[in-house]
């Protein structure tokens, strides 16, 4: 007999038995498209506003209220693992480093503790490993046949200050490598600045050098200063064609936070309803907590609804993430915590 756990895992929405297609998510009932990009429109941009006390009081509501108990919150920790990227983004990166790490995203979960949960028929990994260009071809051999993307950082990451042609040449070499998903990184100063039109020409060429891989785009949020500035360079990118929008590189002093999240996600709300097309969405860095990753999956589920909830919408850039959420699975199993070193990373 499958367990709980495992029925609360394949919940599957009703929104998802009414996709056409060609939909990608879907929002209030409307299916949505993957996004294509549009003109840029100033006018949008200079209309985007945030009431930064509702925006925090918001944010804190979500981590005061009450969390999933039980099994369903083991299932909610099932879909963040799945929703994770895994990442190495060090300057001591070596092949071997690269390989333990796709050896850990095809088994996220200790083959003892999936016994113990009754969830082998799941098959859970994490959505991505995210490595530097020179590592690619390694991940793409390590995870052959596992249905686990490789997604490569580009652009100047993590400070997208070298010169465009530059950075636009590395996109290219990395989809010619074979990556699957390429993190781009955008120019802040276009933001201080005001030059909407720069930063989505920027973007715009950066989407086509991706080609038909898809293109995450960082906004450096702890660089931006407002969160209205984080409101209209999401606008932007999106205009520009980004398939996902992404908090931070991980290595500015601030990273995601919920209320920079909120705000993202009602830009990609907006888009949604504007647009018809569906924009994913990506915190990273800071996250490291199964308590934090529930309250980011609560958000989202509440803003833009549960055809949101699924690697191809949502991911975690969290990779310290996985070992917590692993604690708590097997606190659940036996009703005890173990220790922190029984749970490696890579």
């Amino acid at each position: 007999m499958r367990s709980n756990l495992t029925r609360s895992t394949e919940h599957r929405t009703e929104a998802g038995d009414s996709y056409h297609a060609t939909a990608i998510a879907s929002l209030n009932g409307r299916a949505l498209l993957a996004n294509t990009g549009i003109p840029l429109d100033l006018n949008w941009v200079q209309e985007v506003r945030v009431n930064t006390s509702a925006v925090e009081r918001r944010a804190q509501s979500e981590v005061a209220r009450r969390t999933v108990k039980k099994e369903w919150q083991a299932a909610w920790l099932l879909r963040a693992v799945s929703c994770m990227d895994l990442t190495t983004l060090s300057g001591d990166d070596t092949d071997e480093r690269v390989r333990r790490l796709c050896a850990k995203a095809k088994q996220p979960i200790q083959q003892e503790l999936v016994r113990k949960l009754q969830i082998e028929e799941l098959h859970i990994k994490v959505a991505a490993v995210c490595v530097y260009h020179t590592f690619v071809e390694t991940a793409l051999h390590a995870l052959e046949g596992s249905g686990i993307h490789v997604a490569a950082v580009s652009t100047g990451f993590p400070a997208g200050l070298s010169p465009l042609a530059e950075r636009v040449a590395e996109i290219r070499r990395s989809v010619e490598a074979g990556a699957h998903e390429i993190d781009v990184v955008i120019t802040r100063a276009h933001v201080f600045g005001g030059r909407w039109q720069a930063l989505y020409d920027e973007v715009a060429a950066f989407k086509q050098s991706c080609g038909t891989a898809h293109m995450k785009v960082i906004l450096g949020t702890g660089d931006l200063l407002t969160l209205r500035n984080i409101g209209r360079a999401s606008v932007v990118a999106m205009m520009a064609g980004a398939d996902f929008i992404k908090t931070s590189t991980g290595k500015e002093p601030t990273n995601a936070t919920l209320p920079v999240s909120l705000v993202m996600m009602r830009a990609i709300r907006e888009y949604a309803q504007q647009t018809g097309m569906a924009v994913g969405f990506k915190p990273a860095g800071g996250i490291r907590t199964a308590k934090q990753s529930l309250d980011w999956l609560a958000m989202m589920k509440e803003e833009l609804g549960d055809s949101w909830l699924r690697a191809e919408m949502f991911r975690f850039g969290a990779s310290g993430l996985l070992g917590d959420i692993e604690r708590q699975l097997d606190h659940y199993a036996t009703g005890r915590y173990s220790a922190e070193y029984r749970h490696p990373i890579a």
